[in-house]
């Protein structure tokens, strides 16, 4: 159960970044409620491709493990730098408008996940010590 509320947590999170965002550069709630549902949907329904892809990369290369990674963190943020390109783009015609999205929607992504994340493992941590207890008692 906690699983399925961190996740949905994390989608809700990023759909927020998506609509403040493109809510910020065009004053539009519409076109904001339009990247908060498309840019999510685009990257859950191609980010599993993409995983797959280098799954199968990691499998058959003898590079060094962490340049792998490296390559594919990389590969995965130019993903999310074209979709969010994308969205913009096709939602406002202004290709600066996606340069602009493309370069700050992933770099608030990455501030505000991990502070998300975080918030998630002390409330794991405290559920397990809480379960810990009342098994004890």
């Amino acid at each position: 159960m906690i699983v399925a509320a961190k996740k949905l947590s994390q989608v809700t999170t990023h759909m927020a970044i998506a609509f403040t965002l493109m809510y910020v550069m065009t004053g539009s709630v519409a076109f904001g409620g339009l990247a908060a549902i498309l840019e999510p949907v685009i990257n859950v329904a191609f980010l599993p491709l993409h995983e797959g892809f280098w799954r199968r990369l990691r499998a058959r290369s003898r590079y060094n493990a962490t340049a792998m990674l490296a390559a594919e963190k990389l590969s995965q943020t130019l993903f999310h730098m074209a979709v969010a390109f994308g969205v913009m783009f096709w939602a406002t015609g202004s290709a600066a408008f996606g340069g602009v999205a493309a370069v700050l929607e992933p770099i608030l992504n990455v501030i505000a996940l991990p502070y998300h994340d975080r918030l998630w493992d002390r409330l794991e941590q405290r559920l397990a010590a809480n379960a810990r207890l009342a098994a004890a008692v």
